[in-house]
């Protein structure tokens, strides 16, 4: 059904894998656009309560592969700067009650996508970083909005202008992680949550979540993420952001 996705059902609970192992399942243009397409296709699936997302391979998502998208002189660079905005949106606005289930890196975009989703469960050994300064541009997709009201503005301010490595021991102390457990534990007990949520009762379920959102989105402003994209493309046209990519790529090419 989708290119860079393996999407399951099993009773009322569905699960989305992304699906490009070889890149660490870092975000391109396609596997955002197929995410916004699966997100719709879940909301048309009646049964369905509660959807895993996940990512196959060694971790959970590398960031944004910025190698897909147009260049500054090309057509379609400002929609393709927006494509993240409107995964995320897509996912936070799911029907379904949803789990991101996290191991390996999450990265940068990857850790937008987490924040998008209502709850998170990181096997311990999970590292994350938010790097995209060091690569010359900001944090978009929504992302401040989304940090600011998961951990609050100083600690998403830190994370975000030092572009620090951080562990689950203080995204669970930030409020970021709902739980750590063992790596060998971490599909089980994402499985038991699934299971626990979809056994309750349908309507005050999602009425909790459409409420929670209504409340969390008066507070951070969400809706005002629709700039991003703009901020994004004057980085990709400013020489400075472009020679702060380029030397960032080159330290992790050793």
């Amino acid at each position: 059904m989708f290119e860079t996705l393996e999407i399951q059902t099993s009773g009322a609970i569905g699960t989305i894998s992304l699906n490009r192992p070889e890149r660490l399942n870092a975000l391109s243009l396609k596997l955002a656009e197929d995410l916004i397409a699966a997100a719709a296709w879940f909301d048309g699936q009646a049964e369905v309560r509660v959807v895993i997302i996940r990512g196959n391979g060694r971790a959970f998502c590398a960031g944004a592969d910025l190698q897909g998208f147009p260049s500054p002189e090309e057509e379609g660079l400002r929609d393709a700067a927006d494509t993240g905005r409107r995964m995320a949106d897509a996912i936070e606005s799911m029907r379904a009650i949803t789990i991101a289930q996290l191991h390996g890196w999450c990265v940068g975009g990857g850790l937008v996508l987490a924040a998008s989703c209502d709850l998170r469960i990181a096997a311990s050994d999970t590292r994350f970083s938010i790097p995209e300064i060091d690569l010359g541009i900001p944090l978009a997709w929504g992302g401040i909005p989304r940090l600011v009201r998961e951990i609050g503005p100083a600690l998403t301010k830190e994370l975000v202008i030092t572009c620090r490595e951080f562990d689950t021991v203080e995204a669970l102390s930030a409020g970021f992680l709902n739980r750590a457990v063992a790596g060998e534990d971490l599909g089980a007990t994402v499985q038991e949550l699934a299971q626990c949520v979809a056994a309750k009762p349908a309507i005050p379920i999602f009425a909790t979540k459409r409420h929670t959102n209504a409340v969390s989105n008066q507070m951070v402003g969400i809706d005002r993420a629709w700039s991003d994209a703009d901020s994004l493309v004057a980085a990709l046209y400013d020489p400075e952001c472009s020679r702060a990519r380029d030397a960032y790529v080159k330290s992790r090419l050793g």
